[in-house]
């Protein structure tokens, strides 16, 4: 596995620089990518190159420039995303196009950009990063689990597309990790007259709460170098606390009214 060229997303922090720093460490040859390159003028562990999972300019002018330098791509993992909170009746409208643009549009265009490649070299990689929380409608936080609930679902028809051509493309949904997600993530504001103000409030805490004590992000990376050597992926790989992962087989399982009463008791609704 030492030496394929790995494109990551959002390299320049949280959960896809512990990706590349442990990748780069197994002697992978590793590229980031970032909104702003000015603002990572120390960083050091590994390339980074400035791309806007929007712009589908910037996204070809890094994958020609990657394919220039090395050759290839082997494996795409389309980690850049950000979050968003609020009532869905509140939610901006303007704000769910963003959201949605980067999270499920932009990971879109990334595979749309290096596919080509693959199919040419017959062999690629794809790893989409969606999250538990795609796995159901979270309250507060509706827009988020849709955009990656989405990105799942198009792995999936995008795995049996492409099935010929030497291309393995796989989910990866983390729990709760420690990144500064809920730093960078667009926030409903908390009104004094909304109808929303107490239910809002409680779960935007819970939520804080969680990421703050969220797990070690290199336990992602560990999960995405065990798929890399997989010679099989599977469909959808979880990361995270074992009640996490199990909440997904609960929605399997419980009744639906049953599963929801579970969320809303969790979220103290």
């Amino acid at each position: 596995m030492k030496g394929k060229v790995v494109l990551i997303t959002g390299g320049s922090s949280g959960i896809g620089r512990a990706i590349g720093v442990f990748l780069k460490s197994k002697e992978f040859t590793v590229y980031g990518t970032t909104r702003n390159l000015k603002n990572h003028k120390n960083f050091n562990e590994f390339e980074l190159l400035q791309l806007n999972v929007s712009n589908t300019e910037s996204i070809q002018s890094a994958v020609n420039h990657i394919i220039e330098k090395e050759g290839r791509i082997d494996i795409l993992i389309n980690n850049a995303g950000v979050g968003i909170t609020g009532a869905v009746e509140e939610t901006p409208h303007e704000e769910i196009l963003k959201v949605f643009d980067t999270n499920f549009h932009g990971p879109l265009h990334m595979i749309k950009a290096v596919l080509p490649h693959m199919r040419s070299q017959k062999e690629g990689l794809v790893i989409n990063i969606t999250s538990i929380a795609g796995y159901m409608g979270l309250p507060f936080r509706g827009f988020y689990s849709a955009t990656k609930g989405a990105l799942g679902l198009i792995t999936e028809a995008l795995r049996m597309e492409t099935k010929d051509f030497g291309i393995k493309i796989t989910n990866l949904a983390p729990g709760d990790f420690a990144t500064n997600i809920a730093a960078g993530r667009y926030h409903v504001p908390l009104l004094d007259d909304s109808p929303y103000r107490e239910n809002y409030g409680t779960t935007l805490s819970t939520m804080n709460e969680h990421v703050d004590n969220g797990s070690d992000p290199i336990d992602v990376a560990k999960e995405v170098y065990k798929i890399i050597g997989t010679t099989k992926p599977k469909v959808h790989y979880k990361v995270g606390e074992f009640m996490q992962k199990f909440s997904i087989v609960l929605k399997m399982v419980l009744p639906d009214k049953v599963y929801e009463k579970l969320l809303l008791n969790h979220y103290k609704l």
